[in-house]
């Protein structure tokens, strides 16, 4: 059964690929699917790019095992702050502005914006650097459940998403990744739903879950009784720097942001922000929660000498064979999908913003189409290397880098990203220094972590501290610098100020 269930399933996402070849024959419609996508598609894509095999096996167990069912908070500031908040601030400006200024990723934007071709190239070099790892991060959450439910060596399991994914990514571009997101979504959806029920009922239902997990004792963390199943569990400081991580960092992800580049209309933004905060919830919001019973698995469990990714496989591990077969599509749909949302994000960039023009003059669209193709399966192949080098010679500092790639970039892009849809006055030299300020922070936390104060030696900490600064640097050193060029700004600007005719259900005329 298990294996006919993923059969069916990699044959209709690589016949949805093949279906979506007619919608990327050009660079608008294969990165953005021709700014025609709904407010399902998109709101299903940000989700499913959003939550992948790290958060379900490796953030939900850990944050679970460390918080107690106060990780949930982590799931419901992804919902409000990651989605309704990011979808409500910088949807529709994004949309607006990012067609006006004809760019189809982040780099290309901040170059545009800011008539700057060094700028452009800044970011894209910062993607490049820190998209990659994070890449292969989406592999490590397959292994233990894939042998697990198979028996099959983590080598194939790694080979077998990393072909499936390039065949309808290169075939149908981001139309074929939205619409297998929104699949993908689904059985997500579904997924979590089943195996929380499923898990509380081994444990005797949620109230006699809760009352063993408020009977957990554990010294070393704190002496207060009933801490895990308390409102904010044993360390608050350190549970809201990872709702910040988790929740405020999508507003600077260049493959969360371009979401919002190819929505349809007004009408999608206000459906998909609805949308995409009800799936947050149930998907985030589910995945802490589950996480947050690990301890009742604690005789199961050896945190030492397997690490916080067995949690999650263990409390799955006593499940039927149909629900195990579930789980497992679970992860393979949440790692695909975001896989599939960062090769195209990097192949875009790597093309758009460093080749294209700066290296080679006047490319047709079908040569950077092309190009395209071949870097996603470039980088896809690079990131399973990586992958399956982690895995066989247990290398630790990928496993890092992963950790500190999603607050690099994320510090590096945010503020300035943000502001510069709002304010006229932000300069190209805030950008710069946000940059290389977020950057180097997440870099020397890698390289000299035992030097950071304590608080900050986490990379989840450091990475949170990264992204608030930026809302602070970005103002002030606007402040102190050259003022941007006026009628480039104006210019920029000016798509805000065009007259569009709407029904009076959306906007009210004048008497």
């Amino acid at each position: 059964m298990k294996v006919a269930l993923l059969v069916v399933y990699f044959a209709v996402l690589i016949g949805i690929g093949l279906y979506c070849r007619r919608h990327a024959t050009d660079v608008d419609g294969f990165v953005l699917g021709g700014r025609s996508v709904g407010p399902w598609l998109t709101a299903f894509a940000y989700g499913t790019s959003y939550f992948s095999a790290v958060v379900f096996v490796g953030y939900a167990g850990q944050f679970g095992w460390r918080y107690g069912i106060a990780a949930t908070w982590a799931g419901i500031g992804n919902a409000l702050i990651g989605s309704l908040m990011a979808w409500f601030i910088l949807g529709r400006r994004t949309r607006i502005m990012s067609q006006h200024l004809d760019s189809a990723t982040m780099p290309q934007f901040f170059g545009k914006r800011f008539g700057s071709n060094a700028l452009k190239i800044g970011a894209s070099i910062i993607i490049f650097i820190f998209m990659i790892p994070y890449t292969a991060s989406l592999y490590n959450g397959l292994s233990r459940l894939f042998g697990m439910a198979f028996g099959i060596n983590y080598s194939i399991c790694i080979l077998a998403m990393a072909v499936l994914t390039a065949i309808y990514v290169v075939a149908g571009g981001y139309m074929a990744t939205a619409i297998n997101d929104f699949i993908q979504g689904m059985v997500m959806l579904v997924g979590i739903c089943a195996v929380i029920y499923a898990v509380l009922e081994s444990k005797g239902g949620f109230m006699t879950a809760l009352d063993g997990l408020a009977r957990v004792t554990d010294e070393s963390v704190a002496t207060t009784p009933g801490i895990f199943a308390s409102f904010f569990g044993p360390d608050p400081l350190n549970l809201l720097f990872v709702v910040i991580l988790t929740s405020l960092g999508t507003w600077g992800l260049p493959q969360m942001v371009q979401k919002f580049y190819a929505i349809k209309n007004e009408q999608a933004i206000q459906k998909g922000t609805i949308i995409s905060t009800m799936f947050a919830f149930v998907v985030a919001g589910g995945c802490y929660f589950l996480g947050g019973f690990g301890r009742l698995f604690s005789d199961q469990i050896d945190i030492k000498a397997f690490g916080f990714d067995s949690i999650i496989p263990t409390m799955l591990s006593g499940l039927s064979s149909g629900m195990i077969a579930l789980v497992v599509i679970l992860v393979l749909s949440a790692s695909m999908s975001t896989l599939s949302s960062l090769v195209i994000a990097s192949s875009s960039t790597l093309t758009i913003d460093l080749i294209c023009g700066a290296l080679v003059k006047n490319m047709s669209q079908a040569r950077q189409v092309l190009l395209m193709r071949i870097l996603i399966v470039v980088f896809i192949a690079i990131s399973a290397v990586l992958a399956l080098v982690q895995y066989t010679s247990s290398v630790n500092f990928i496993a890092q880098l992963m950790g500190i790639s999603w607050g690099a970039m994320a510090g590096a892009f945010l503020a300035p990203f943000m502001f510069s849809l709002y304010s006229k006055k932000v300069t190209t030299a805030s950008c710069w220094a946000c940059f290389i300020f977020a950057t180097a922070l997440m870099t020397a936390n890698m390289l000299i972590r035992p030097e950071f104060p304590a608080i900050m030696q986490s990379p989840i900490n450091s990475g949170a501290i990264a992204m608030l600064a930026g809302m602070i640097i970005v103002p002030v050193v606007s402040a102190f610098t050259s003022a941007p060029d006026k009628d480039l700004v104006d210019s920029a600007f000016a798509c805000y100020d065009k007259e569009t005719t709407v029904p009076q259900s959306v906007a009210l005329g004048k008497k």
